[in-house]
């Protein structure tokens, strides 16, 4: 069933691209468009200056939670009610997807489990052949049934019968409060990952995706862009940073433009950080120097609230 302006969607794809407007889509981005989307593949096809993209705004992840808006010529306008993004849309963020990577939201009721693994396959059955690949570490998924043989049956949204998970490869959605250090170990997971301007998967991922990403995997609602990571933390005086802490930089009078994890607790002048480099293309961990020292601004502390769905 298609969806339309005022319903309540959820993505039914593994990892959906968010994008500026409908045109926004190069020749080199059609495997994101279609069901499945190909992500894996998109990254993997396209160079490293192909990769910076402004067209692309950010991902979704299998199940997130939309509101569609507009629709026009097979697209539809959506706010992501995942993904805060205070200076655009206080609902969420805004942008355009192909309509068919979406279904109509259906409640249904089971046991929450995050994807702990950086990607993992559902299938058709116990052990049988892939359905939907691709899927991302924090993706949501719903358990409808009984365990089998160390498979989970998840729903999927757009598909009637449950797909199966790998029970290894879940945990159960976190009722606690998890430290800081605990969303830097998954970001540290995702070292060498490569850069994607908008990226939001362990095939690709931006700076403030990374901590976006890292942290959505406790059920942490952080907002989607660095400044309005900036302005959603608790500041933390430079000196008394603790790892997993974040890092913001910005040039004199401007925004903040980058983010990074804060990677082990400061001596002296040396800081060291985990984030998704603009200029080496990947996820490092590395000092704090150079021009990155120059325009350091300060550091903040995620105080977390749970997500939402």
């Amino acid at each position: 069933m298609s969806v339309e302006p005022g319903d309540h969607a959820e993505v039914r794809v593994a990892v959906a691209t968010l994008w500026s407007d409908p045109t926004a889509p190069r020749p080199v981005d059609a495997r994101t468009l279609g069901v499945p989307s190909d992500v894996r593949g998109w990254v993997a096809g396209m160079s490293p200056d192909e990769r910076i993209h402004q067209g692309v705004l950010t991902q979704l992840l299998l199940g997130e939670r939309v509101l569609v808006e507009q629709a026009r010529d097979g697209w539809v306008r959506v706010v992501a009610l995942e993904q805060p993004a205070a200076k655009l849309d206080l609902r969420g963020y805004p942008g355009w997807l192909p309509a068919e990577q979406l279904a109509k939201a259906s409640p249904t009721d089971g046991q929450r489990y995050v994807v702990d693994a950086t990607a993992t396959a559902l299938r058709d059955e116990p052990a049988g052949d892939p359905a939907l690949t691709g899927v991302a570490v924090g993706t949501r998924l719903t358990v409808v049934g009984a365990a089998s043989r160390g498979w989970l049956p998840v729903r999927v949204p757009g598909i009637d019968v449950p797909l199966w998970a790998l029970a290894r490869d879940l945990v159960p959605a976190p009722a606690g409060t998890p430290e800081p250090a605990e969303a830097l170990n998954v970001a540290r997971r995702l070292l060498d990952v490569g850069y994607v301007w908008g990226g939001l998967s362990a095939y690709g991922v931006d700076c403030s995706g990374l901590v976006h990403l890292a942290w959505r995997r406790f059920g942490v609602s952080v907002p989607r862009d660095a400044d309005d990571q900036r302005a959603a933390t608790e500041p933390v005086p430079l000196g008394e940073e603790r790892p997993g802490d974040l890092y913001f930089f910005a040039r004199p009078d401007r925004a903040v433009h980058h983010v990074g994890y804060v990677a082990a607790p400061p001596s002296g002048d040396r800081r060291e950080m985990v984030h998704a480099c603009y200029t080496s293309r990947r996820v490092v961990a590395e000092p704090v120097a150079g021009e990155r020292a120059d325009t350091l601004v300060g550091a903040g502390r995620v105080r977390p609230a749970p997500a939402g769905g």
